[in-house]
């Protein structure tokens, strides 16, 4: 059954078998069609069952063969393959260059970094740089709208999984609404209002909430419609917006720096190194789109060349643009004038250039909208993948068949993405934002050294064992590092954790053979670089204040609520079946061929007998 109402014929739970309608449905089939929820009494038996059928998960992985066959049939429409590499490269522009430049660049200058901001972006930007050559080996091996969920699925099983797919979704719902109310900040700019001049002030609700965004929903409402009609029409206004706002950026550094003054960079550093990270771990929200790049995979029409070309070339483009947007800002303002909501646009007002703020606000808008046009795609595509596993209902993974995309999963997680930034304040997304991206980004590292270096039926138990301790060794000095640096300013412990981190990458290299090597396109430097990656990125969780962790323990806690109670049960029933479909199909195989050699044989004796009585040696035809 897919979104558009083809006519199928299928059994509900209760053995009832009937024509679907066309249009979305809503039946109970569509949300829970797995044999555990037919019944209270299934229900019951598949509860009881939680121990075993959870380490069944732990330990199974998936194959790269059956999220590229199986996963992608549950959708039952294939997404159209129309991008190539100079798409991907203006859809990682414009998912990247948005709110998180314009916004948070003077929201952490002012309160943690200083001019020293650029730093920052250094840094930011060198995890997300790792992290995506990482994506990227995973993304040209295994092209489907997953993106990492899949990764994870193949190379660390389907637990892992689900665990960074909730985060992945909160990491998309967060990202969107913080942008969509960076929209109206600026919007009020360009209509010479204050920030919250066009919200609605709710005094009952806390500090953090009380600002209702009635402008980030309707902005939300239009971008659905956008995201369902087309992924290549989705791409070409991509296009239009990302010329317009790389020329409105070329203007704000041309025309700021005119107005440059070398005395606001005489405290270049006011908060010292903390500041620095402190900033680098919020300011990674400002590079987290890049991952909506390689959810794109399926409807790529080269993935071997145009991903690598596509998520690596956005990602240099993208750093170097932040650091000269970072350097300018500086220059024209001391960094404790800065404007926390639209620092740009009061940035020219401040030097005299008061007409120069329109043209600043009219060109973040455009960026802004851009980011949430490719985050909608990149979202949606993510839930569809896994909607296909049966982790979340396959209502989800249902693709239109006359415009190729999942209407279903855009539209639920935008009416989410709304919800939120109706009521929530940027500085408390951005940081939940950042845990639940930099948590995955490590998992995604970790995952590719996996796949590396082990491989099921290849690596012995011997060379197994070496590298488990190893990546031990990295994982463990860098949360050690991550906590060390979090209490304390001193370095004395870093003498022990940096060596640590290092034997243990060394260990890696020396002590353990690749089981794999890529097949198209692969991350240079293995396993120094993800290992890499890992460090970087757990050590910025250490710069993370302690609320944001509250908030983002509590969102865990509710994700296994609901996967032990459902998606456990779900996505157990979902893989046994295709086991035993498999199971079928091989033995129909087998049985064909036992007919072929029956029907061969008497041919065979025959002609034996021929030949034995003609003295000839006719040699014997193979059987189809």
């Amino acid at each position: 059954m897919v979104a558009s109402g083809t006519e199928a014929t299928e059994a509900s739970g209760g053995g009832d078998v009937g024509l679907r309608r066309r249009g979305c449905t809503y039946r109970k089939y569509d949300f829970l069609p797995e044999e555990s929820f037919q019944s209270w009494g299934n229900y019951v038996k598949a509860l009881s069952q939680t121990p075993g059928r959870f380490k069944d998960r732990v330990l199974t992985r998936s194959l790269d063969s059956t999220e590229l066959v199986e996963m992608k049939a549950q959708s039952h429409n294939e997404m159209k393959k129309t991008l190539n590499w100079w798409d991907l490269i203006w859809f990682g522009i414009g998912a990247v260059i948005g709110a998180g430049i314009f916004v948070l660049t003077g929201l952490e200058a002012k309160k943690h970094a200083g001019p020293a901001v650029v730093l920052s972006y250094v840094v930011s930007g060198v995890s997300a740089l790792l992290s995506v050559f990482c994506y990227t080996e995973f993304a040209v091996e295994i092209p489907v709208a997953g993106g990492s969920f899949a990764y994870l699925r193949v190379e660390l099983g389907d637990f892992m999984a689900f665990i960074a797919a909730g985060n992945i979704l909160l990491e998309y719902v967060i990202g969107g609404a913080a942008v969509a109310r960076s929209w109206t900040s600026y919007f009020t700019t360009l209509c010479n209002h204050d920030s919250n001049d066009f919200r609605i002030v709710a005094p009952g609700l806390g500090e953090h909430y009380k600002y209702l965004d009635p402008i980030a929903v309707v902005v939300i409402i239009g971008i659905c419609f956008l995201a369902v009609l087309s992924t290549k029409g989705s791409s070409r206004l991509n296009y239009i917006a990302s010329i317009v706002h790389v020329i409105v950026i070329l203007f704000i550094i041309i025309a700021g720096l005119t107005k440059a003054d070398i005395k606001n960079y005489e405290k270049f550093a006011p908060f010292g190194p903390r500041g620095v990270f402190q900033a680098s771990a919020v300011l990674f929200f400002a590079y987290v789109g890049f991952d909506a790049v390689s959810t794109m995979a399926e409807e790529t029409k080269n993935p071997g060349k145009d991903i690598p070309i596509g998520l690596v070339g956005s990602m240099v483009i993208t750093t170097f643009v932040y650091c000269l947007l970072a350097v300018t800002l500086c220059l024209m303002q001391p960094y404790g004038s800065i404007d926390e909501q639209a620092p740009f646009s009061e940035a020219f007002e401040a030097v005299g250039m008061g007409w120069a703020k329109y043209v600043v606000a009219a060109g973040a808008l455009k960026g802004m909208t851009s980011v949430l046009l490719v985050g909608a795609v990149g979202q949606a595509r993510y839930l569809t993948h896994i909607a296909r596993t049966h982790m979340v209902p396959p209502w989800f993974a249902q693709v239109d068949g006359k415009t190729g995309t999942p209407v279903n999963a855009t539209v639920t997680m935008l009416a989410a993405t709304a919800v939120i930034a109706f009521f929530s304040s940027l500085d408390v997304l951005a940081s939940l934002l950042s845990i639940s991206t930099l948590f995955i980004f490590s998992l995604v590292a970790i995952a590719l050294l996996v796949r590396r270096y082990y491989v099921s039926g290849v690596t012995t138990q011997a060379t197994r064992n070496k590298f488990i301790a190893c990546l031990v060794l990295i994982v463990g000095s860098s949360i050690a590092t991550a906590v060390y640096w979090s209490k304390t300013d001193k370095w004395t412990a870093y003498v022990v954790t940096a060596p640590l981190w290092f034997l243990g990458t060394l260990g890696i290299w020396i002590l353990v053979p690749q089981a794999r090597s890529p097949k198209l396109w692969g991350v240079p430097l293995v396993p120094w670089l993800p290992s890499l990656s890992v460090a970087i990125n757990i050590f910025l969780l250490g710069s993370i204040d302690r609320d944001s962790f509250i908030r983002f323990a509590a969102w865990t806690l509710i994700i296994l609520v609901y996967y032990f109670f459902f998606g456990l049960h779900a996505s157990y029933d979902t893989a046994k079946d295709s086991l035993a479909k498999r199971l079928e199909a091989g033995t129909n195989l087998e049985l064909k061929k036992a007919e072929a050699a029956e029907v061969y044989a008497p041919s065979a004796a025959r002609d034996s007998e021929l030949d034995g009585k003609s003295g000839s040696n006719t040699s014997a035809h193979p059987a189809s």
